[in-house]
Parts: C-alpha cells; structure tokens; sequence
C-alpha cells in the first residue's frame, strides 16, 4: 500500500512524479529534520504583513507598485481545527516490498534507514502490516471528510485524528481513482468545517495556502502563489492548480486555501527528483471534489461522463492546414464507434472551437468539461469542418460502457510524396487483412518536412486535412490547395495521431 515512491518520467532528466501523501512503508513517519523550504515557508506566513493591502504613498514613475504580503494567521486561527491528520493501515505481500534506493550521500538516505523497520529476509508471500499517513479536511459538522484517494487505497484501516488530538475510526464511503478523490465519514457532531470557494476565479499569482501533515508532523503550514491553472499532467481529464507551496509526503488530500480561507483544491501530487517538493506542487479543483463528494454521498459510487474522442492540440500548423485564424480547439484525431461523438455526427478531422459556448484553448478544455459531467448531459458543439462552422449536439455516455468493435472502413491515406518527403504505396490485400483498414497507404520511407514532423516508416497515411484518401493522386490534390502546411493523419499500431507538416 505503500503510494510514496510512485514515480513517471516527464523529461530527458527523468524528473518524477510523485504522489505526495502516501505514507512511508512499513512504519509511522517519525521526527526528522524536515526541509528547510518548510520551516521559512510558515514563518514567513505568519510574520507577513497583514492583508488587504494598506494605502501606500503613491509610486515612483517607472517603479512597480508595492503589495503587502497576506496576513494567514486569521485563516490558520479559523479554519486549522478543521484540517485533520489520516493514518491508514494495510496488508501487502512481503516479496512486493521494496525499500526505495538512495545514496549514501541522499538526504534521504538516513530517513528511510532510521525510520523503516527492517525488511523481512527471503519473500514467502505472507502478509504483512504497512503504514501510511495523509491529511484531510472536514466539510460536514457530522463528519464528512475530503481527502486523496491514493491516501487510503487498500487500507484495511483508517484513523482520523483532530486538531484537538482526538481520533475516530473513519468509513471509506468511497472513493474515485480518476480524480483522486475520496469521501471519509467519523461518528462525530457539531465538528469544524472549511469554508469552500470555487477555482473559477482563482488567478495566477493569486497567494494560497496550505495546511497539512508532511512527513507525520501535524498542521504544519506553507505558502505560496498559484503558478499557473488547468495543467493536465496525465490522462484522467483533471485540470490541475499548480503552485509553488511547499508540499511534501504527507500533505496529499491536505486544503489549499486562498487568501479568503477558502477551500480551491486538494493538494494532490508533486514534480520531484527526490521524493520531495522542488517547487511543483498541483492540487485539485475543489469544483471536481464537490461534485465527486456529491455523487459518493448520493449514491455511494462515481459516474464519470464519455464523448468518445482521441483529442490532440491545434498548433499552428493544424491551423494553416485547416485554414484557422488561431491555433484554438480541439482536433478531434479518433472517433470511437457508436460513442456519443459518433451518434452526435463527429469526424476525424473536426476542429472543436466552443462547448456549451464555452470557447476551447486546447483539447485538455475539452476534456474538463467532460471529467466532471455526469452520463445523459448534453454538450451543444461548435465545429470547424472543411473552412465551415458546423453545430453539433451530443449526449454524452458513460466512461464505463465497451466502445462497439472499431471500424476501420473508408480510412485512407496519401501524399504528394515529393514535396513532403515521403515513399507511398498502397496497401496489400494481406496487410488491409491483418491491420483492419480497408484502404490506405504505407510510409516506406520518410525523409525531409514529414521526417522532421515526427511521419515514420510503416505508419499509414489515413487522410490528409481531413480528407480520407485512397491515392497519390488524391494526397497531391489537397497538398496542391494547401498554402503553409497539410495535417497527416497516421495510423501507428493501435493508435490515430494528426502530424502537421509544413509544405512551404
């Protein structure tokens, strides 16, 4: 059960991450010298300058404005009781635990040697007690708790302690794994509870605050400022806060508060090289914990909505290919058959600009607004389709149902060859029999813009600026009525992708 350690690389530095609560393995988190980012952190919280602003004289021509520092203290004061500690407890086989590698010379190092018990020799596959630890906070005087789903996955037991050092027995009423929420309830009245904002408007460079358990030690403070909004970093649909809070092992499913001592998001992962914070921190929108709390405590379980679209960003070369003023939207690259995009009259090819209005930046837009929608709403699509907007309406599925079996038919590809840089040829009636697509042509050998593009050998040209084509002379055709750049569409093994290659 052991969460802390979970690592992905992102970049050519494999830098990791890191979900930031889940409790060291195999024994409680114990006292230790924490970092010192932590320590000056909540200090200069606390000996900051009250807020708002006071008058100041007026600036100096060509002098920036001063701005006092917020004043936490009254937020600590207020809405800390309702921040609690989370010590889980599980079983996991002995042959799957790992203690994590560090350098003699790691920081780390010393911890995990001081503070994890010893491993048992050989792995007979017995069962064994693990430890974690996280934080929450209460949101119903009866004992409703918010935290992260990873903070008590697999746990066999749950305890929540207070402020006040009380602790109760919690129930895991449920739990979502895709947004990493989960909803905790204690047989408890008239308990403290956090004021809740929305992230709507929430800004960049807007102060906030974060109360947790990092590392065991209880209702430790930091603060920082919202460093960006909307930053989708895996593959669920969530629009993470990013911030520069000091958040550490021990401080997932903690508050983010803002300078009002509300609520905005769930302190949920970290970017880290070392299992630590690095100035990367990324919490969930309180909108999608309220509405994931609301289905639990409804009805026990969480349904999440589906369109049924690969989706990729419009840069600027799907722009000049498909002729639009800004690389805005949503490319909708696959349309899963008998989906609600495909019921709805959706291609491939189809530039999503607005939802319900709403107009979209990038395809992780989409993908928002659909990850916290419930089966049976109802999205009113603009698109753009050949140089024309198109109005579209689709009902949405639910992300559990099993797509009808794909459909490969009228899928071609081709290309000017040439001038892009590519060997094309048909496909043969063994390759159409085994791959599934009724027509097409192969890359045998990619060189110049489409090289460069990312086109490799053995992909097969599908269709190009949206058009399925079933010959050289049809790719040459669209390539000839392209100013700047012509969008690929490729099939690679399993998957659809658009490439933009440039032709001028």
């Amino acid at each position: 059960m052991s969460h802390e350690g979970t690592v992905t690389a992102i970049t050519a530095k494999r830098l990791t991450l890191a979900l930031c609560a889940a409790g060291v393995i195999g024994g409680a988190v114990g006292a230790i010298a924490v970092e010192h980012n932590n320590a000056t952190a909540a200090a200069a919280a606390v000996a900051a300058t009250p807020a708002p602003v006071a008058a100041a004289p007026a600036p100096v021509a060509g002098n920036p404005v001063g701005v006092a520092l917020p004043d936490f203290t009254q937020i600590v004061s207020h809405n800390g009781p309702a921040v609690v500690n989370i010590r889980v407890v599980g079983t996991t086989k002995v042959s799957q635990r790992q203690m994590p590698q560090f350098d003699e010379d790691d920081p780390f190092f010393e911890f995990f040697r001081r503070f994890q018990p010893q491993q048992p020799r050989g792995g007979n596959g017995r069962g064994e007690l693990v430890y974690g630890a996280g934080s929450g906070f209460i949101v119903s005087p009866d004992g409703v708790i918010l935290t992260n789903a990873h903070v008590v996955r697999d746990a066999d037991e749950v305890t929540v302690k207070l402020q006040d050092r009380r602790e109760y027995r919690a129930k895991v009423l449920g739990t979502d794994p895709k947004t990493d929420v989960a909803v905790l309830k204690i047989d408890a009245k008239n308990l403290p509870v956090v004021p809740l904002g929305n992230t709507r408007n929430l800004q960049v460079g807007e102060w906030v605050l974060a109360i947790g358990s990092p590392y065991g030690l209880e209702s430790t403070v930091t603060a920082g400022v919202v460093s960006a909004k909307g930053r989708n970093i895996d593959q669920n649909g969530v629009q993470f806060i990013q911030t520069d809070v000091a958040v550490n092992p021990g401080n997932s499913g903690g508050p983010l508060f803002n300078t009002r001592g509300e609520v905005v998001g769930i302190n949920s992962q970290i970017f880290s090289q070392t299992g630590g914070y690095q100035g990367l921190s990324f919490a969930i929108p309180i909108d999608v914990a309220v509405r994931i709390k609301d289905q639990i405590l409804a009805t026990g379980k969480v349904q999440h909505a589906k369109l049924g679209v690969g989706l990729q960003d419009v840069g600027q070369g799907f722009a000049d290919a498909f002729k639009l003023q800004s690389p805005d939207g949503a490319l909708v690259s696959n349309v899963e058959r008998g989906s609600a995009a495909d019921k709805a009259g959706l291609k491939a090819g189809d530039v999503i600009r607005k939802v319900n209005g709403q107009p979209l930046i990038t395809g992780g837009d989409l993908s928002a607004i659909v990850s916290v929608a419930k089966p049976g709403d109802k999205l009113a699509l603009e698109v753009w389709r050949d140089g024309k907007v198109v109005q579209l309406n689709a009902t949405l599925g639910n992300a559990k149902d099993k797509p009808d079996p794909v459909s490969r038919d009228n899928l071609a590809g081709n290309d000017d060859g040439a001038k892009l840089g590519l060997a094309l040829r048909p496909l043969d009636p063994s390759e159409r029999s085994q791959s599934g697509i009724a027509s097409g042509l192969v890359v045998e050998d990619a060189g110049g813009a489409a090289a460069v593009a990312g086109v490799q050998p053995g992909d097969v040209l599908l269709a190009v600026n949206g058009r399925p084509v079933s010959s050289v002379g049809q790719v040459r055709e669209v390539v000839k009525k392209s100013a700047k750049s012509v969008a690929l569409l490729v099939q690679r093994g399993d998957d659809k992708i658009f490439i933009p290659v440039p032709i001028g």
